[in-house]
């Protein structure tokens, strides 16, 4: 049933003078006893609702009738109907719960609590208190409460696609700055919601009339296009769905062939993601080809593909290979009569009644079955694995990605030992597999077979491949499972089960080695005497425990931490002979002959200035200038011996500067690397500053063999303090590397 036969229907003038009219329309097929039950939630809503108005003006009682009229064209059950006609009243009427349970059963009163608490969810950012806080973190508690709403019951998400399409049908009413708030929100979290659980009929409007206020110049240009054009378009379809008719009748296929209008927002996205022009668009003129069964899809694909050229590239056979939201159909491209191209899409009429309506296919026509359909049960045991992360995410953000990583990447498909279909983020690993069987199975994975063949845990899983997992009796992960540079995993909810093991089972283990990242990363920078509680609230982190969790969860870098630690320090409270000491030890500075651009000097820029050589200073260095005789400003690190010298003998001649805005250039540094010597060693060094794009400007080895130790001096160019600290992090993970320094 088409969308806009639910429109006629939630449109219809009301109240009480029209309520007989539309009830002929939802008793259509349904019980008497169930139709004198939904007659009485009618009367029952319009009392609720009376002298109630909407923005428009109009009384709001319609509204419900509308969302309630949408729920009957989905073919949901009588209760659901019964729910969407009353999922407004107790909150915004004096109507109780236990009243509606009283009048109408608890499966009722359980579905509008339900639609009632997403209600509530919706104005969560407009309270106080969460006035306070970031609209991202306020988002992400909205869209995590929504969810845990939502997973008790999923015909309460249908009832709120369906309250939200009316609104967005009515969203003309409202200022402008709501109608781009609303839109938005029901393109990043309602329409990907929609599409997940295929309700196609529904996902297709959210998006349109999201776009329509979020880009309505763009909206109305591809509008007007395809206005200006649908006459043309139409003849030219006609005759298509002639030809097509005539070559299946005479193969005796028997088919229903439609003409299919295409929509807005997927030829916006579609012209986006492959760089088109509207003109360009295969998809533009569009049939479906409706058949009795499986066999006739490809009987009828034969003949398309024999009598019509296909285009390459533009096939996908979604009945062999479904996608996550259980949508099944074949789609093709020719080059039809006069050379124009079609899309075709070709499918069972079961097929097609499944991708328009998703999971509220199950209860279409079913009122009291209690057959059990896997694919619903898929898609209520989605709903419920939120509700079971919940407990292993540390905030709403995090959640927030969780669900994303879900609902909107691009996915791979592999299977389990026994057939299993297991739907997976792209790039994920054997370890992410695990994960998503069952959190014990992650945490004891040990090893894990490709097809039969072991592989490494950091492989790349391939849509249509089996995986195996081997697993241990007992134990726990691996922290360099958590390490991003190694490549472990690649969903969050691996991630979380991983954080969440560490911070429960193993939490003293957990901190001293999240100490040690900081300390080797300190150490490797030459950065001392940090005090951790200072640097932990730089980091906007409660406290140094907590700075070593984040260590070990890779959500705090270690290159920041240090770039943070280094912009913290002062210059070492020292005596006058121990700077002149240091200073001469050190000797004079030599300068660097070339100027880094946008320095600036007490707030003034377009000075001349250049780096001073005997402590290599790299933007994010606190540093000072030194005013010299006939050579403009030379830059050092704040505790360079130089510098300490200068302050105490000429502080009138050394100046405030900073880095500026422009840090694009490049800036010289020593690094020393100790390592055991090995064949390729060196080789594997240069491999690193090639792929991190380091120019070497010299390298110095030098080899013990009696305890075949190497020590390498290279004078590298970085263009920040945390490229610096990538670069070393990046060294100091070759095999038989023992330290790699900054020189200072």
């Amino acid at each position: 049933m088409v969308l806009a036969a639910v429109k006629s229907l939630s449109e219809m003038e009301l109240p009480a003078d029209n309520v007989p009219q539309w009830l002929s329309e939802i008793g259509c097929g349904r019980p008497q006893e169930d139709v004198q039950r939904i007659e009485k939630a009618a009367y029952f809503a319009i009392d609720a609702h009376s002298g109630q108005k909407r923005a428009s003006g109009e009384d709001y009682v319609n509204h419900t009738f509308a969302v309630a009229a949408i729920v009957h064209e989905l073919g949901l059950d009588s209760d659901v109907v019964i729910a969407a006609l009353l999922h407004d009243t107790v909150e915004d009427t004096d109507v109780t719960l236990a009243q509606l349970a009283s009048n109408f059963g608890q499966d009722v009163a359980n579905l509008v609590n339900g639609v009632t608490k997403m209600e509530v969810i919706q104005e969560f950012t407009e309270t106080e208190s969460n006035r306070r806080k970031s609209k991202q973190e306020a988002k992400a508690e909205s869209l995590r409460k929504m969810m845990l709403a939502m997973v008790d019951d999923v015909r309460v998400v249908l009832i709120k696609l369906c309250d939200r399409l009316h609104n967005m049908r009515t969203l003309g009413a409202v200022k402008a700055e709501k109608q781009k708030r609303v839109a938005t929100e029901t393109l990043e979290i309602f329409s990907p919601l929609a599409n997940r659980l295929g309700v196609w009929q529904i996902k297709w409007e959210l998006e349109d009339l999201s776009f329509r206020y979020i880009e309505p110049d763009i909206y109305k240009t591809i509008a007007r296009k395809l206005s200006e054009r649908r006459v043309d378009r139409q003849s030219f379809i006609d005759q298509f769905i002639s030809d097509v008719a005539s070559q299946l009748e005479a193969e005796n296929v028997d088919a229903e062939i439609r003409g299919r209008a295409k929509h807005i927002y997927s030829i916006w996205s579609k012209m986006q993601k492959k760089g088109l022009e509207f003109e360009q668009l295969f998809d533009v003129r569009a049939v479906r080809i409706l058949v009795d069964s499986v066999k006739d899809c490809y009987a009828a694909l034969g003949s398309i593909h024999t009598n019509w050229k296909f285009i390459p590239g533009e096939f996908d056979d979604y009945i062999a290979t479904p996608k996550e939201n259980n949508y099944r159909s074949i789609h093709t491209a020719v080059i039809g009569p006069t050379g124009k191209v079609v899309e075709v899409q070709i499918r069972t009429h079961e097929m097609h009644e499944y991708n328009e309506l998703g999971i509220a296919a199950h209860w279409r026509y079913k009122e009291g079955s209690t057959d059990n359909d896997q694919a619903v049960n898929n898609k209520i045991l989605w709903l419920r694995q939120l509700l079971e992360w919940k407990e292993e995410v540390a905030d709403a953000s995090e959640f927030v990605d969780r669900v994303k990583d879900e609902v909107f990447e691009d996915r791979v498909y592999v299977f389990s030992p026994k057939g299993k279909v297991v739907d997976l983020s792209y790039g994920s690993t054997p370890i992410d597999f695990a994960y998503s069987i069952h959190t014990e199975v992650g945490h004891r994975c040990r090893g894990a077979k490709v097809n039969g063949k072991m592989v490494p845990l950091t492989y790349r899983l391939k849509t249509g491949e089996q995986v195996s997992i081997v697993t241990a009796k007992s134990g726990g992960p691996s922290l360099d499972w958590l390490d991003p540079h190694k490549g472990y995993v690649r969903t969050r909810r691996a991630r979380s089960g991983i954080q969440h093991w560490f911070r429960h089972e193993h939490r003293d283990e957990t901190i001293a080695h999240g100490r040690t990242i900081l300390d080797r990363e300190l150490d490797r920078m030459n950065v001392s005497d940090v005090n951790l509680e200072q640097l932990a609230k730089k980091l906007s982190v409660e406290d140094a425990e907590e700075l070593y969790f984040k260590m070990v969860d890779g959500s705090i870098k270690p290159g920041r931490a240090a770039a943070i630690a280094q912009r913290m320090l002062k210059p070492d409270n020292l005596s006058e002979e121990e700077q002149l000491e240091m200073t001469f030890k050190a000797g004079r500075a030599a300068n660097d002959d070339t100027r880094p651009s946008e320095m600036s000097v007490q707030g003034v820029t377009d000075l001349m200035t250049s780096l001073a050589k005997c402590c290599q200073p790299v933007p994010g260095d606190r540093v000072l200038g030194f005013v010299t005789r006939g050579s403009g400003i030379t830059i050092h690190r704040e505790e360079c011996p130089n510098i300490l010298y200068q302050k105490h003998e000429a502080d009138e001649r050394v100046v405030e500067v900073n880095w500026g805005q422009n840090q694009e250039r490049v800036y010289p540094m020593t690094v020393l690397i100790n390592a055991f010597d090995r064949k390729g060693l060196l080789r594997d060094v240069s491999t690193v500053f090639a792929d991190e794009k380091v120019n070497v400007l010299e390298m110095k080895t030098r080899t013990d063999a009696q305890n075949q130790s190497v020590q390498m001096e290279a004078l590298v160019e970085v263009t920040s303090f945390e490229a610096m600290s990538h670069l070393l992090a990046k060294l100091d993970h070759l095999p038989n590397v023992l330290s790699v320094k900054r020189k200072v």
